[in-house]
């Protein structure tokens, strides 16, 4: 097959992975720190060695138990956090220096740097010096620097996140040129950025797959509590209901977006913010925990959480410990299969 093919398993790391990538698919590799996304990527590129598995790209053999195909004969383009130029020599000569190392001649070197350069959107820069330039335009020339190798398969390592806000979308609309066409892996912690240039999304826990799908499937309904927090949204278990789910500590939430049969395990999604805080007198659920998030106050009660104002949560005079209510608007809920 062509495109990738990995299981990658290195024993010292605890990581047992596998990986499909189609020829023309980018797929999204996301998970917290320490899961294992990196020794992906390193065993992709050739960084570290194989306890077993194998690492097929464009229908080549590169690694396998005992073997290891450098990295500078793999046809990998990667792109990191940060763009690491040549100081010395200028963005053209920077772009042209893969194809010249691969055996291309300064003529075609600097041609395919050039188209490289324009397919980036930084063309004009071919003639200054990689110290003149901003974040945003050094990473822009760092993905001209990968395309102009030709690459079979393209490493995105976290590509904008070293960058302010106002430069990652230039680098984004940059990044949607280059995965064009060619197989590619994006590992990010960045929801903006995998539902802007990923076609699949693989969530890795602990060295291993624990859930993968498209990004509406994974973002809009997530299986894991990782999946939940990147993209923003609250995660209830519990078990399916006419009107919508109750939850494993006894809750219920209504919903009108249900594909679960009554009596089924079921998994219930919404945004924090939707949820309703009050205070209730004795019974009901406990304030667990208030916890300071993004401008806002989470409050975590049970198995439900609530973002709410500083504001309202003086208004309503909750403190750790207090019985309170957390309702969600039905149609703010979504209850799907686990």
């Amino acid at each position: 097959m062509t495109g990738v093919h990995a299981r990658v398993v290195v024993r010292a790391r605890d990581v047992d992975l596998f990986l499909e990538v189609g020829d023309d698919e980018c797929v999204a590799v996301v998970g917290p720190n320490g899961a294992g996304k990196s020794t992906l990527v390193d065993a992709l590129a050739g960084l570290v060695a194989l306890d077993e598995g194998e690492v097929v790209l464009a229908d080549r053999i590169v690694a396998e138990r005992g073997r290891n195909v450098p990295t500078h004969r793999r046809r990998i383009g990667l792109v990191a956090q940060r763009p690491d130029l040549f100081p010395h020599r200028s963005v053209l000569a920077n772009v042209a220096y893969g194809p010249r190392a691969s055996g291309a001649s300064g003529r075609e070197a600097r041609g395919r740097a050039r188209q490289a350069l324009a397919d980036a959107g930084v063309a004009a820069l071919a003639d200054r010096a990689p110290t003149s330039l901003s974040g945003g335009q050094a990473q822009r020339v760092a993905i001209a620097r990968a395309l102009a190798t030709e690459p079979a398969v393209l490493l995105l390592d976290e590509p904008t996140s070293a960058l302010d806000l106002g430069a990652r979308e230039e680098v984004r609309a940059a990044l949607r040129t280059a995965v064009a066409g060619r197989p590619t892996v994006l590992v990010s912690h960045d929801p903006v950025e995998v539902v802007a240039l990923a076609d699949r999304v693989v969530v890795v826990e602990h060295g291993r797959v624990v859930e993968q799908g498209t990004p509406a499937e994974v973002l809009g309904r997530p299986r894991t509590g990782f999946a939940a927090r990147f993209s923003g949204l609250a995660l209830v278990r519990g078990t399916a209901t006419e009107a919508g789910i109750v939850t494993d500590d006894g809750g219920a939430l209504a919903s009108t977006t249900r594909t679960v049969p009554p009596g089924r395990p079921a998994l219930a999604a919404y945004h924090p913010t939707a949820a309703r805080l009050t205070a209730v007198g004795d019974g009901g659920r406990r304030v667990d925990a208030l916890e300071p998030r993004d401008g806002l106050v989470r409050v975590r009660a049970g198995d439900l959480v609530a973002d709410v104002t500083v504001t309202r949560l003086a208004a309503v005079g909750l403190a750790v410990g207090d019985p309170c209510a957390v309702d969600v608007p039905a149609d703010e809920v979504v209850v799907y299969g686990p």
